[in-house]
């Protein structure tokens, strides 16, 4: 029999339905003044060393979801020093803030993550060298996130405080996205209710834009319990964790076959059991299932449990579920994603120096598909796609109108969740995106503004 135990993190696809117009009142200019917006971004320019080094910081100390104590105050002190009003442990997570500057309407959110990734230490060198202090590292960029958007709300701050904008710019510390969806809890606490529209950006090794959507996903832990025995004096009086596990993945696998396009179901096994002459009496299987319709996925998970079920069933042994939250896919919003595009777009200097070139030239040896470096001066737009992976800013996109960015800090064909990634992310590859992705934020937000 399969039993749910409760937890903290316990998601539920429970969102409000999106409204896709701005309800934003201003009142800045109906004309956005050109200089004002050149000289806030020249502004972030100004600030580029400081926020290189918090974000070298951040790689640095590589921390686990839920446990950003160090990164989370790094950016949440970034903007207290720039006078925002800071709130941090929101949600009841100690290390989710909220910074606020302004007052008044519109109100723009802009999302800022810090959270890292086991086992992907690795120093910035382009060949793999794992760190000796750590097994984590930021295979996804997210210490170049967290204060690229933060000297995007930084900027925005400044251009309140000369009168060219008005209204209030919040910035959003949003920990453990890879998996523990921090954004599902601050949505269902409520801080998002007052926004207008929320701007965010992504690490990438190519620059996008065009809000696609995603995946929507949910997750769980399986643990089987069974008896242990001697496993050649006594078979007989064991109940093997481990058989029903891997009855439950067997079926899993066949399941495949039986599900829509575009379905994705991954697992680890976190645990098998100590020694090959002990039966088992735990085991323990990590699993992902996946699709764009969240309605889909419900029912693939569904099919999941009975997989489970009959796992223990013919084993002979029992398995919990601990349920390890879901989220939904991103509501694409065309308004939005033209206003970020056209950004991006005006604002895309990249280049790779001749050192940094070489660096590339290092790393696509190591990658199965490299790309041209030159790629890094284009822009693409994805308005229309759907992106593979899961993020929990699909949660904010359902309740608040949001656009969202890609911006190369990674040589061109390198995929996310690797160690080329990581170290990519802590040389000026990652600095120059990590630049160009505020600046875009900033002028995003502005236009929003206006």
């Amino acid at each position: 029999m399969l039993h749910s135990v409760s937890r903290h993190a316990r998601l539920a696809f429970a969102l409000a339905s999106a409204v896709l117009v701005l309800p934003l009142a201003s009142a800045a200019p109906a004309a956005p003044p050109a200089k004002a917006k050149d000289a806030m971004l020249q502004s972030i320019v100004g600030g580029a060393d400081g926020y290189w080094e918090a974000a070298l910081d951040i790689w640095g100390w590589a921390e686990p979801g839920y446990q950003e104590v160090k990164s989370s105050k790094r950016v949440a002190d970034l903007l207290r020093d720039a006078r925002f009003e800071v709130k941090e442990g929101v949600a009841d997570i100690p290390t989710a803030f909220v910074a606020t500057y302004g007052s008044g309407k519109p109100v723009i959110g802009i999302l800022a993550e810090f959270d890292a990734l086991p086992g992907l230490s690795q120093a910035a060198v382009p060949y793999e060298k794992p760190r000796s202090e750590t097994t984590w590292g930021h295979g996804c960029g997210h210490h170049l996130f967290g204060v690229a958007s933060a000297a995007a709300g930084i900027a925005l701050a400044r251009a309140i405080d000369r009168g060219e904008i008005a209204g209030t710019v919040r910035v959003y510390g949003t920990p453990a996205e890879e998996g523990g969806g921090a954004k599902v809890f601050m949505v269902r606490a409520g801080l998002f209710a007052d926004v207008d529209a929320v701007v965010h950006w992504h690490p990438a090794d190519h620059n996008t834009a065009g809000d696609p959507t995603n995946q929507a996903r949910i997750a769980g832990k399986f643990r089987f319990r069974g008896k242990s025995a001697h496993a050649a004096a006594a078979p007989q009086d064991g109940r093997s964790a481990l058989d029903g596990l891997q009855i439950m993945a067997y079926a899993a696998e066949l399941l495949r076959e039986h599900t829509p396009d575009l379905t994705r179901i991954h697992y680890v096994i976190t645990s098998g059991g100590e020694a090959p002459n002990i039966v088992p009496d735990f085991a323990e299987a990590y699993y992902y299932v996946r699709h764009p319709d969240v309605t889909v996925v419900r029912e693939v998970w569904d099919r999941l449990l009975e997989c489970a079920e009959a796992g223990a069933m013919a084993s002979g042994t029992e398995v919990e579920l601990e349920h390890l939250g879901g989220v939904y896919s991103l509501l694409p919003n065309q308004a939005l994603s033209r206003v970020s595009l056209r950004n991006l777009r005006a604002l895309n200097d990249l280049s790779y120096s001749a050192e940094e070139e070489e660096f590339a030239r290092q790393i696509h040896s190591t990658l199965r598909k490299p790309e041209p470096v030159s790629s890094v001066s284009e822009v693409f737009d994805r308005t229309g796609k759907i992106d593979t992976g899961s993020t929990d800013v699909g949660d904010v996109s359902w309740v608040v109108p949001t656009t969202g960015i890609d911006v190369a800090t990674w040589v061109p064909g390198t995929p996310a969740h690797s160690w080329q990634a990581t170290a990519a992310g802590g040389t000026t590859i990652g600095r120059k995106g990590m630049m160009l992705a505020a600046r875009a934020l900033a002028a995003t937000a502005f236009d929003l503004f206006h």
